[in-house]
């Protein structure tokens, strides 16, 4: 059984939980509950150096033996004596941990099917990965709504490959959903260092125990995150790498400086408006969460550190607010690389997103704190591009060639020459001739932005070929999701300014027409 099929029969079992009436946000939730518990035993059972993380009573075969009733009221048991453990990592993860499954033979039925995959060889391939793989797959069915908290590996890998985390380093996401940024950046290291054997005793514990620090605010996806850095022997300390909580409060204050930090902040307006960030620290109010997670992160790295962020359009270009906090990053980092993501590769097809890549401070002092950033390059990875998705699959090939002309310098100093048209052709269904007016890859100023752009990073230059071509526009669904959200955040700003003019109460009536137009009820108003 290869890979994939162990992943889909992980899937299939999903059928089992909605005879129980479990909806499709809790699927995942509920069998790693239980799938847990299951690869701690193959993982014990697979390597001889392995010791149980799970206390005796609490393990796989302390459940299978049993059936029916007895079964049923012992998983429940189990679930209530792990909360309470006495390991605070495992007491972390299946905190206030509760099962929907009732009816006793659809337990049995999932422990049956779980006993029936070829675990050995799943083992083989990590068991981390395969059920990463579940997070994956639970990500890409729509009706889970489970993307918001999951990023691709593809772009993720790439990202990685061009920061390059080091071992010794602090390495954070301040927004960690499943984990997969600090999953990837362990891998890496482990690929350098085979597996962690060419370090020290003392390394070794650093990138298990200290290395990765991340933040998750939702407590179903949090204990997804512990579970996903355990089975890939991130231990973290006491209570795990991910810590339970929100980044814009005060545990984001606290946290330690990094040397590297990726994140794919969680898009949207904070709930309660300004007051929903609560830290204290932040210089520029905001209720926009990507624009203070952005403050959060140049602030948060050690002087020389470097960090790559996804971040939807409206950051590049927000005016008020959003243009001084763009103007403080490129004076306190310098702010080298910024990718130009295609549509379609992320859970909300019509958000367009960008990477920033940026290192605090400059080559030369890495304690200034002014005027870092002398010139941004940009890769245009969107325009002439297809919307991908399901039958357009977004790959590592198409990141390629954006590796390449980003360097082998981490903080994006290498050598750089401007010009590089991959896909040009592909696009036209013609040979092009390659000018830089055509070319994806362009160098600007500083200054050049200042005094064209206004500040705004929302860079843009190659012409659309499909522009007038009805035949090649993009799904139906992609169209209407992309308009839908350009209008949300023109919404967002209107609102925004009725109420910095005062107009709060035509502010409220707006948002109530608004409301009772889309069906969404009085709940939405009133948080």
């Amino acid at each position: 059984m290869i890979y994939n099929d162990i992943v889909q029969k992980l899937w299939n079992l999903c059928d089992i939980l909605r005879d129980e009436g479990i909806n499709y946000s809790n699927y995942v939730t509920e069998l790693v509950l239980l799938l847990f518990i299951k690869m701690e035993a193959e993982i014990v059972q697979n390597n001889e150096n392995a010791t149980h993380k799970l206390p005796e009573g609490c393990r796989w075969q302390d459940l299978n033996k049993l059936s029916g009733i007895a079964q049923r009221d012992k998983y429940r048991q189990i679930l209530l004596d792990l909360s309470k453990s006495n390991d605070r990592l495992i007491a972390a993860i299946y905190n206030n941990a509760k099962t929907s499954i009732d009816e006793p033979k659809h337990l049995e039925q999932l422990i049956k099917t779980l006993d029936g995959i070829d675990w050995f060889s799943a083992t083989k391939d990590g068991l981390g990965d395969l059920y990463e793989g579940l997070l994956e797959k639970n990500a890409s069915e729509v009706k889970s709504g489970a993307g918001q908290y999951f990023t691709p590996r593809v772009p993720i890998n790439s990202l990685v490959n061009c920061i390059k985390p080091q071992v010794g380093e602090i390495i954070s996401d301040p927004a960690a959903g499943t984990a997969g940024f600090l999953i990837a950046a362990d891998s890496y290291i482990k690929a350098h260092t085979d597996d962690l054997y060419d370090l020290t005793d003392k390394q070794a514990n650093f990138q298990r125990q200290k290395a990765f620090v991340g933040v998750e605010l939702v407590a179903d996806t949090h204990r997804l995150a512990l579970m996903n850095c355990l089975l890939h022997n991130i231990e973290g300390d006491d209570a795990g790498a991910i810590r339970l909580g929100s980044s814009l409060g005060q545990l984001g204050a606290n946290l330690p400086k990094s040397d590297v930090i990726l994140a794919n902040p969680p898009f949207g307006t904070a709930k309660g408006g300004d007051k929903a960030v609560s830290r204290d620290d932040l210089t520029y109010k905001t209720s926009n969460k990507q624009l203070a997670f952005l403050q959060h992160i140049y602030r948060n790295l050690k002087p020389g550190g470097r960090a790559a962020v996804v971040l939807p359009d409206n950051v590049l270009f927000e005016a008020g607010v959003g243009t001084d906090v763009r103007c403080d990053l490129m004076n306190k980092c310098n702010l080298h690389t910024i990718l130009r993501l295609p549509t379609g590769i992320f859970y909300a097809q019509g958000v367009k997103t960008n990477v920033l890549f940026f290192t605090k401070g400059t080559v030369e002092n890495p304690e200034q704190e002014k005027d870092c950033t002398q010139q941004v390059w940009v890769y245009d990875l969107r325009t002439n591009m297809p919307s991908f998705g399901k039958r357009t699959p977004f790959s590592a090939h198409h990141l390629q060639p954006f590796e390449r002309v980003y360097g082998d310098d981490p903080k994006g100093t290498s050598p750089r020459t401007e010009g590089e048209w991959s896909f040009t052709d592909e696009a036209t269904d013609k040979e092009t001739e390659k000018t830089l007016e055509n070319s994806r890859w362009r160098v600007f100023s500083r200054e050049w932005i200042a005094e064209q752009k206004g500040d705004s990073l929302d860079i843009s230059w190659l012409k659309d070929s499909d522009s007038v071509d009805a035949e090649n526009l993009a799904e139906p669904q992609v169209l209407a999701a992309e308009a839908m959200a350009e209008l949300t955040g023109a919404l967002q700003e209107l609102n925004d300014l009725l109420v910095a003019l005062g107009a709060v109460d035509e502010a409220a009536a707006q948002k109530a027409l608004l409301v009772e137009g889309l069906g969404l009820g009085e709940a939405v108003v009133n948080e």
